[in-house]
């Protein structure tokens, strides 16, 4: 289960990095989100992967660790919120320049690159 688990946050991340490195805004915004379930999935499997444990101590019992779960939800959230502002820039930049390129070279307004 740990080289699946190994195996998807390694593909996770390799796709997310790759899209990163495209030139058009929706590429780059899918790697961000891509990157970040990839973070969240090391948080998790950082807290040892267990099944059918309680996260809470019970007398007697196994249980999984908590922190990871906790941690995975704070990511969660910021990760939506990070989303949200990155589309909302992409969205802006494609109305200013027309153009959904991340680099200036083909879509700008030339009036300076922005600068």
């Amino acid at each position: 289960m740990e080289f699946l688990v190994a195996t998807a946050i390694g593909m996770l991340t390799a796709t997310g990095v790759y899209l990163l490195l495209r030139a058009r805004s929706f590429p780059v915004v899918l790697g961000l989100a891509l990157l970040s379930y990839a973070v969240n999935v090391f948080l998790f499997a950082a807290g040892r992967l267990a099944v059918d444990l309680p996260p809470v101590i019970r007398a007697g019992r196994d249980y999984t660790d908590p922190l990871p779960q906790a941690l995975v939800l704070t990511a969660i959230v910021i990760s939506f919120g990070m989303t949200a502002v990155v589309v909302v820039m992409a969205a802006r930049a494609y109305v200013e320049s027309g153009s959904d390129r991340v680099d200036d070279e083909a879509g700008g307004t030339g009036d300076g690159g922005g600068r």
